[in-house]
C-alpha cells in the first residue's frame, strides 16, 4: 500500500502517454514475466498493462503508429517500460533493433537469459502447451544447424541476438542478468537493475517480489480446450495483466488440459546442442564478464 501510494502522489500523472525509457528485451522463457512484475512493483517505475506489446516487430503492431505506441505508457512514473521476448527472436523477426532505434535511440535494454539448453527445452514445452508444435523434440530439433529449421535454437544464441542491438545501440545502454540470478538472487540483482535504470534502490521497493509461476503451460489443451481458446471473447485474457491472465487461464483451461512430462535430450543430441552454441556463449561471456557457471556449457 505504501509503495502505490507513492506511486500516486510523488510523481505528476501523466495522461497523453509517453515513449518508453527502457525495454526488457527476452529472452523467451527465462523470466521476463517476473521481471516485468518486479519493475512494476517500484513507485518510480510504469510498466505496459499488457506485458508484450511487439511494437517493433514489423508483423505485429509496428503499423499501429507511434501515437498508439505511446498510449500504453500512461499513469504516474519517473520511467516507463515494457517487455516482448519477441524483439530477441533474429533471424526470425529481422529489423527490431533498427525500428526501435529510430523511435527511441536512448532507451535502455535488459536482455534476461537463461541456460541454452534448458531454455530449449521450456520453449519446445510452451509451444507443445499451446498446440503449435506436435512434433517429439528430437523430431523439433533434427534439423537445428539449419536456418529455415533454427526456431528454437536461434532463441538461445544469445550473443547472435546482442550483435542486432550493437549497430545501433552502445554497450553500456545494454545490461545482461540470467534467469538463474534473478531467481538465487533476486534482491540483489533487482538492486543491479536499479541502478542501471537510474532509479532508486532503496530496499523497501526491493522486497516487492512473487514469482510468477506458468506452471499452466505445462499442460497441453484437449480439444475442448482448444475449441475454447478459438472463441472470439478469450482474446480479451491476451490483453490482461499478466497475473491476471495466469490464474484465468488456470480457471478455464486446467479441467480441459493433460500433464505434459518435461521432455530429455538424447546425449548425443545434446552434445550437438551445445558444440553448436559454445562459441555464441563464450561471445557473450566476454561481452559480459559473466561466467554464467550454472549453466550446462
Amino acid at each position: 500500500m505504501m509503495l502505490n501510494l507513492l506511486k500516486s502522489t510523488s510523481l505528476s500523472e501523466n495522461k497523453q502517454g509517453t515513449l518508453p525509457d527502457f525495454i526488457i528485451i527476452g529472452a523467451m522463457k527465462s523470466g521476463t514475466t517476473s521481471l516485468h512484475y518486479y519493475l512494476n512493483c517500484h513507485p518510480e517505475i510504469y510498466m505496459s498493462r499488457e506485458k508484450e506489446l511487439r511494437f517493433f516487430v514489423e508483423s505485429n503492431n509496428w503499423t499501429k503508429g507511434i501515437e498508439w505506441y505511446k498510449s500504453q505508457f500512461i499513469g504516474n512514473a519517473k520511467i516507463y517500460g515494457e517487455a516482448s521476448p519477441a524483439y530477441t527472436k533474429y533471424p526470425i523477426f529481422r529489423g527490431v533493433p533498427e525500428r526501435m532505434h529510430s523511435v527511441i535511440p536512448h532507451a535502455k535494454l535488459i536482455y534476461v537469459v537463461r541456460d541454452p539448453i534448458e531454455r530449449i527445452i521450456s520453449h519446445y514445452v510452451h509451444r507443445y502447451a499451446s498446440g503449435t508444435e506436435d512434433r517429439t523434440l528430437a523430431e523439433a530439433l533434427m534439423n537445428f544447424k539449419n536456418e529455415s529449421y533454427n526456431f528454437y535454437v536461434s532463441r538461445s544464441q544469445y550473443y547472435l541476438q546482442i550483435e542486432q542491438y550493437l549497430q545501433y545501440y552502445s554497450p553500456n545502454n545494454i545490461l545482461v542478468i540470467s534467469s538463474e540470478e534473478l531467481s538465487n538472487i533476486p534482491q540483489k540483482t533487482l538492486q543491479t537493475i536499479f541502478k542501471f535504470l537510474e532509479v532508486s534502490d532503496n530496499p523497501e521497493f526491493i522486497k516487492c517480489q512473487k514469482k510468477i509461476h506458468t506452471s499452466i503451460k505445462k499442460r497441453r489443451k484437449t480439444k475442448l480446450g482448444n475449441q475454447i481458446t478459438s472463441l472470439p471473447i478469450m482474446s480479451i485474457i491476451d490483453h490482461l495483466p499478466s497475473s491476471w491472465k495466469y490464474h484465468l487461464n488456470k480457471l478455464i483451461y486446467f479441467p480441459f488440459s493433460t500433464p505434459i512430462k518435461k521432455p530429455q535430450l538424447s546425449k548425443d543430441l545434446r552434445i550437438r546442442l551445445i558444440d553448436y552454441l559454445q562459441e555464441d556463449i563464450n561471445q557473450l561471456r566476454t561481452f559480459t564478464g559473466k561466467d554464467f557457471n550454472e549453466w550446462c556449457l
